[in-house]
Parts: C-alpha cells; sequence; structure tokens
C-alpha cells in the first residue's frame, strides 16, 4: 500500500508531547536502516502516528525516489497472509516484503493472540533487518504491554528506539488549529481558536473534529465568538463543510487522467502491451531485462506477442522451480536465481541438485564480521580459539564449543568464523549455519515426506557446518541419532564443526553422553557477560557508529555501569542519542547523566529497557520455538 502523499514532517506540529518522536522519525527517514532500527512508536487513538510515519516514507522517498517504501495496517497484513496461505503462496507473500527497503507498519496492537501471524512477522523482521532495510511499528501501546505476543518478538520490536506521542500541550493544540485553518483557507475572530485550545480533548482527531463543526457552524450562522465555542462544541455535528483540500485533490487526478488519456492516444499500442508486462513483472518482483529490451525496439517485432508469451511462461516455470526447491529448504526460495527468466535454465540445474541433496544448507549471514567482534577478558578464549579454527580448519579445536548466557556475542562469533572459512576456502567451500531448531524442523519434515536420506546428504555435502543453539536438541531422541552420525561424518574427514550454546555440554540436560563426550573432545569455550574493558570499546564503537561525540570522560561513564549483556549496551546508546537529539544539543557526559541516572530507570520501565536493547545481530529466525498451552488456540488460528 502506497504512503499517504499529504502526511509530511511540514504539516505535522511539532510540541513537547511529540518532540522525540519526531526527532527520531526524522533521523530515521535521513538514514533508512542506519539508526533506530527498528523505530516503535506508540500512543492512545489520535495523535499522529500514522501522520508520522507517513512522512518517514515520504521523505524517505524524496531523498531516495528508488526506495521501495509499503504502508500496511496489520490487519491487511494478517489478511495477506492467511490469503497467501490459503491460495499456497507463500514464497510470493515472503519475497513481497523481503524486497521492501522501509516496512511502515501501522496498529501492531492487534498482533495478541495471531501466533501464525507472530511466527511470520518475526521472520520478516529479522530478513529485514539482516539486510540494512527499516522497519517502522506504531501502536497503541509499547511493546511490553501488547498482551500474549512471544518474547523474542517483544525483543525485536523493542530492539531499536521506542517513543511515545502524549496529548498535545495548549500552545500545540493552538498551532495544530491554526495550521488547520491556514490550510483549509478558514478564518475566525480573535480569540475563538484559543478557546477551542482550551477545552479537552483526547487526542488530534477530535480537536479537528471540533474545528469542522465550528466552521460549518460559522459558514451558516456567520462569525463565531469566542463565548460560543464551548456551548457549539457540545452540540450535534452539522453536515461537514466541503473540504476545498479534497476538491483541489478531486481536481488534481482528473488532470493526470486527462494527461494519462492524451499520452496513450500517442503511444503505439504495441509498446503500450510490451510496457504494461513490464510494470506488471516488475512489480510481482521479476527481471524484466528481455522486455525491456523489446521496448527499445524502433518498431512492433514480428513476434512480439510470442515474446511477451514466453516471459510469462518463462515465470510460472520459475514459480514452480522455487516451490520445489522451497521443500528442501525453504531459505532457497528466495534466491535472485528465481527472479529472473532469462537464467531459468540455471535454476532448473539448481533445483534438480537440491532435489539430489547436493546443495548444503545456508551459509553463515554476512553482517557478522571477525573484525566487528571485540575482544577482552571476557571472551578472549573464545575470541582466541576461534582465531585458531579460522588458521586451521579441522585440526585444531574440532569441535569447538561456544558457551554463554543470551546476548554475549556467541552467534556474531560463530557466523564470524564460518564467513571467514568462506572466504579464505573460496567460492567451492562450503559453509553450513544453521539453528538448531532448523535442524530439528528440517529433521522432521524430511521424516514426514520419506527424505530422510536426502535430508543427510544435505549435510554431509558441506565442509564446515556451524550449529546454534545446540541446547534444543536435548531430549529429542531422533534428532541426537541424526546428529550424532553428522557429526561423525564430519569428525572422521577432517572437516570443521563449531556449535554455539546457551549452557556448556555438561549442564545440558537431556543430552545424550555420546553427544556430550563428543562436544567436549574438542574445546569448549566460555563467554561471559561483558567486563568493564569490553564495555568501554563497544561503547566507543556504538557511539562512533551513531556519529555521536565519545570521549574519555563519556566512555568512561558508561563502561562503569554494570550490563549484563552486549544488548544492554546497544539499547543504552540508543537511549542516550535520542536523549540529544530531543534537547536539540550534542551528546555529553551530562546529558547521559541525567537520562540514565535522574531520569531513572523506574520498576515498570526496567523490562522495557531491557528489551529495547535486542539487537539485530543476536536474534534469528532459527531461535524461535513456540509453547502452545492449547491446542484449540492453534487450531483457531489456522481456521480463521
Amino acid at each position: 500500500m502506497l504512503v499517504d502523499a499529504r502526511a509530511r514532517f511540514e504539516n505535522y506540529v511539532v510540541g513537547s508531547a511529540n518532540r522525540l518522536a519526531v526527532a527520531a522519525a526524522h533521523a530515521v527517514a535521513d538514514a533508512p536502516g542506519a539508526v533506530y532500527n527498528p523505530l516503535f512508536i506508540y500512543s492512545g487513538s489520535g495523535l499522529g502516528k500514522t501522520h508520522l510515519i507517513g512522512a518517514i516514507g515520504n521523505l524517505a522517498l524524496q531523498r531516495n525516489p528508488d526506495l521501495i517504501v509499503e504502508y500496511v495496517p496489520l490487519e491487511d497484513f494478517v489478511e495477506q497472509l492467511h490469503a497467501a496461505i490459503a491460495g499456497g503462496e507463500m514464497e510470493r507473500f515472503k519475497h513481497r516484503y523481503g524486497r521492501v527497503d522501509v516496512l511502515l507498519i501501522d496498529d501492531m496492537q492487534f498482533l495478541t493472540g495471531r501466533r501464525e501471524t507472530q511466527s511470520e512477522l518475526l521472520r520478516l523482521l529479522n530478513t529485514l533487518q539482516g539486510t540494512g532495510r527499516q522497519i517502522i511499528m506504531t501502536s497503541d501501546r509499547p511493546p511490553v504491554e501488547i498482551a500474549d505476543v512471544d518474547e523474542r518478538l517483544i525483543s525485536r520490536m523493542s530492539g531499536g528506539l521506542i517513543v511515545d506521542i502524549g496529548v498535545p500541550d495548549f500552545e500545540t493544540r493552538v498551532a495544530i488549529l491554526r495550521a488547520k485553518c491556514e490550510e483549509r483557507k478558514v478564518s475566525f475572530a480573535p480569540g475563538v481558536i484559543e478557546e477551542l485550545a482550551r477545552v479537552d480533548f483526547a487526542n488530534v482527531r477530535e480537536l479537528q473534529g471540533a474545528l469542522n463543526k465550528l466552521g460549518a457552524q460559522q459558514s451558516v450562522d456567520g462569525t463565531i465568538t469566542p463565548a460560543q465555542v464551548r456551548g457549539l462544541v457540545g452540540a450535534p455535528d452539522p453536515a461537514p463543510a466541503a473540504s476545498p483540500t479534497a476538491a483541489a485533490q478531486d481536481e488534481f487526478f482528473s488532470f493526470l487522467t486527462d494527461i494519462a488519456s492524451a499520452v496513450a492516444a500517442h503511444v503505439e499500442p504495441w509498446k503500450v502491451r510490451v510496457g504494461e508486462s513490464i510494470a506488471y513483472w516488475g512489480g510481482e518482483g521479476y527481471r524484466t531485462t528481455a522486455l525491456e529490451r523489446l521496448m527499445a525496439e524502433k518498431s512492433a517485432p514480428a513476434n512480439y506477442e510470442a515474446l511477451l508469451r514466453g516471459f510469462g511462461q518463462a515465470v510460472e516455470q520459475l514459480r514452480e522451480l522455487e516451490r520445489q526447491v522451497t521443500t528442501v529448504d525453504p531459505t532457497l526460495g528466495g534466491a535472485d536465481l528465481f527472479r529472473d527468466p532469462e537464467r531459468l535454465g540455471e535454476a532448473a540445474s539448481f533445483v534438480e541438485s537440491a532435489l539430489a541433496g547436493a546443495v548444503p544448507p545456508a551459509g553463515p549471514q554476512a553482517a557478522f564480521a571477525r573484525g566487528a567482534f571485540e575482544e577482552s577478558g571476557s571472551n578472549q578464549m573464545a575470541v582466541r580459539a576461534a582465531d585458531a579454527v579460522i588458521a586451521e580448519p579441522g585440526h585444531r579445536y574440532n569441535p569447538l564449543f561456544l558457551a554463554g548466557p543470551s546476548g554475549v556475542g556467541k552467534t556474531h562469533l560463530l557466523n564470524a568464523i564460518g564467513n571467514e572459512l568462506a572466504r579464505r576456502g573460496g567460492p567451492n567451500h562450503r559453509v553450513a549455519c544453521v539453528g538448531a531448531q532448523l535442524f530439528i524442523d528440517e529433521l522432521i519434515a524430511a521424516l514426514q515426506d520419506g527424505t530422510v536420506e536426502r535430508f543427510r546428504a544435505r549435510y554431509r555435502a558441506a565442509d564446515v557446518l556451524l550449529i546454534d543453539d545446540v541446547q534444543f536438541v536435548a531430549s529429542k531422541e531422533r534428532t541426537q541419532e541424526e546428529l550424532f552420525h553428522v557429526f561423525n561424518h564430519f569428525h572422521s574427514a577432517g572437516k570443521q564443526l563449531v556449535f554455539a550454546s546457551d549452557l556448556p555440554p555438561k549442564q545440558i540436560e537431556g543430552l545424550e553422553d555420546r553427544l556430550r563426550s563428543r562436544f567436549e573432545g574438542g574445546l569448549v569455550a566460555q563467554l561471559e557477560s561483558p567486563d568493564r574493558a569490553l564495555r568501554a570499546k563497544l561503547y566507543g564503537r556504538y557511539l562512533s557508529d551513531a556519529q555521536m561525540p565519545s570521549t574519555p570522560e563519556l566512555v568512561g561513564f558508561l563502561a562503569d555501569r554494570p550490563a549484563a549483556s552486549v544488548r544492554e549496551l546497544i539499547g543504552t546508546v540508543h537511549r542516550i542519542s535520542a536523549a540529544a537529539e530531543a534537547r536539540g544539543s550534542a551528546l555529553s557526559l551530562d546529558i547521559a547523566r541525567a537520562e540514565l541516572e535522574a531520569g531513572g530507570i523506574t520498576a515498570t520501565s526496567a523490562p522495557a529497557t531491557v528489551r529495547q536493547a535486542a539487537d539485530v545481530f543476536f536474534l534469528d529466525d532459527e531461535k524461535i520455538i513456540w509453547e502452545w498451552p492449547d491446542a484449540g488456540a492453534r487450531l483457531v488460528e489456522e481456521l480463521r
């Protein structure tokens, strides 16, 4: 859905109740994906959330017209998701949203109880954030207060910056009313606007409705005095006067229609057809290079209609190939290979290999670089072990087992090892990096489909295997059996294995002794909560990345504050950066001290503060585990 073109920063009145939200919105529009990602805006109904996120979308497009900006209310997202499931078009649904550069989702409070929707939304957010795309969400309450939502999704929604919009004060209400009067070319007697602003309204919509009522009444009775305002506001609404803005808009669209008709009359019909095909298939996400070459012809080729039909048939074949390959691995379906009809033969060969089990699972996430992982006493042994594995894969520390609490960098280090090994090994060196939950899900699907041999072949096709959150295989007998055989294959072939877990092998309950002994047979490297030295390094880097001043005094003050995880550090940087922007001044030690000490973390705000610290680099869609207390609830969601 397109963003409402009328929603702009220029016609959004800024006051004390929304100043921070507007500052954050401006920052996001100026550099989508670079700061405050995601941005979560909440307020009561009618206080300007939708206008503000629309302004973000419009300004981002103004700065970069090539961006793909999508606005969608959550209810529409749910309907589209259910339609895609019913029509067997989930891959098209995922691709549609996966290519968006700026995603604006309105009314997130309607997530309550929709478990299937939450699962897909979390996967989408992970995909967008992992590729640096911007996400902006709104709700009538903060994430922590949205009932019956999975904790991981709450953490993801809270991982950038959460800002609220309050009820406008008197001065802001006057400014809003004057702006609306100027926009609609309506004037009132002195004191009328001020008197209306003194009336307590729950939101801006009610305020605008009252202004409309006064305008309509004045058009009937003549000039209104301040003394009449309160009585008129309490009266029933008269029929609203015709909006000059709406009339102007209708005239503008009529003008555009006339222009389009005139242009169409002077363009050759065959080019119109080719142009329509380019617009349609491009909107579906397919490369239209072949059609663009056809469009460049000076005259209509004799077989141009056959070329159009052939292009459509090639797309349908790509869709079928994509459907087949997703039965092997859903992540393979999003490859660019399946978006270019001119690569149909290459796509067919790829699918044939995948069905034969010759295509290993997906590799590590490129965003996790080894050079970006800071070292200190709290993680030094794990980092040195990782470097040793990178230097001599399969020979030093095989397997390497990374253990530590959530948020200390296990996933980052695991992926960084994979990226370095892939870079050094060359294009034919296949590094597979999966979450244990995905390993389990793929095994279950293989057992159901009778394709266990293909499942085994896929994993054995890799040269390096990295498995995150391996603690999830505990108490799953068949999964542990398959992992045991995979482990033996890799180890005997001298191929590197790396595992990550919240707990060391000795403390994982339900883990079979044969796996426990193999995990401990290499090296178990512990990562601890960041110590002061690591906190200082990370604060310095995060402040630099956010283009904020980084004085030794400021870094020292922040580093002295204990933190259980790296996510907390990121959340703190976001918080003090937003505070500085709201004050309209550069970040300083005084601002940080005021925000973190005087601002205080209350009993009610503490959970939200922790959740704000969640970061895309330490979350992925392979870590989702749903717990269904009531099977009937799942059935209701499936049939909805």
